[in-house]
């Protein structure tokens, strides 16, 4: 008798136990509400941080573009002190460096919000890209100076 005392208390025990510990189901769908309200706003927030990092971005693309077009307008302005024999290289080489600034110029007010991973991509190629015409431009202003 006493054991079987013993084993419904610790059978009600170990019950009681599981009830208090266990959630109820609508305890649950609130938990599951705030971890989806949670999720959104996290969403919203990383969405929000993008467009200002890409609107930054570009706005920084869009001084350099400018400052190279200036590059490229002092360039032409010093085309008669180039010698006649390489007057036709010079010009030609300007065309391309100014046809490459355009390009980038276009690249940059075409892109579309792809995403967070495809804008590190785009953005890292835009920077190399970006910076081969500054070395470029670079190039042809010191050698235009000898």
């Amino acid at each position: 008798m006493k054991n079987k005392n013993l084993f419904l208390v610790a059978v009600a025990t170990i019950t009681s136990s599981l009830f208090v510990s266990c959630t109820s189901s609508s305890q649950k769908v609130e938990n599951a509400d705030a971890n989806v309200t949670e999720a959104k706003q996290e969403l919203a927030e990383a969405k929000s941080d993008y467009i200002a990092e890409m609107v930054i971005f570009k706005q920084e693309t869009n001084e350099k573009i400018a400052a190279n077009e200036l590059v490229i307008a002092d360039l032409k302005s010093k085309m008669s002190k180039v010698k006649k024999d390489e007057k036709a290289a010079y010009i030609e080489q300007i065309a391309v460096l100014e046809k490459k600034n355009t390009d980038l110029k276009i690249r940059m007010e075409n892109y579309n919000e792809d995403g967070n991973d495809k804008w590190e991509s785009f953005k890292r190629e835009f920077n190399h890209d970006m910076d081969e015409l500054g070395k470029s431009l670079n190039d042809l202003t010191v050698d235009n100076e000898n």
